[in-house]
């Protein structure tokens, strides 16, 4: 598969992903993948000197970086057509599981994946719903 339906089919996994997460955030004891990716794009533009201080302008620099990065993420799983579901779902969970573990070795707050065991579970669910929804689109596109 080519490289641009692989990035095709991962950007439409990453929004698969983002859509779920903004339309469930609200709730209680749910992920916040968004309160995580602010942190840590203020963290680094801080080690450049800077800071967004807008709060939306933060929320939709960290919107699209965090759609551009899942969607090349998500892109890897394209290529041997006959490895897509395995790749879909080692790269989901791996992602997933990355989201809950490494805030905190990070340096950033663990809480708005890993609060408990529910939020938990759900961040890698989501992680693992884009990368299904990534094979999906390249099992399609074949």
């Amino acid at each position: 598969m080519g490289k641009i339906t692989n990035l095709l089919a991962g950007l439409g996994g990453a929004v698969v992903l983002n859509i779920l997460h903004e339309s469930l955030k609200k709730g209680k004891d749910m992920p916040r993948i968004d309160l995580l990716g602010e942190e840590a794009l203020q963290k680094s533009l801080g080690y450049l000197g800077t800071s967004i201080d807008d709060d939306k302008e933060l929320y939709l620099s960290t919107l699209a970086g965090d759609v551009a990065g899942n969607a090349i993420y998500y892109s890897l799983i394209g290529g041997s057509y006959s490895l897509i579901w395995p790749k879909a779902i080692i790269l989901g969970l791996a992602a997933g599981v990355g989201a809950v573990k490494l805030p905190k070795p990070m340096g950033l707050q663990p809480e708005p994946t890993a609060k408990n065991v529910k939020v938990s579970a759900l961040t890698i669910a989501y992680y693992l719903t884009g990368a299904i929804v990534t094979g999906a689109i390249l099992k399609t596109l074949k």
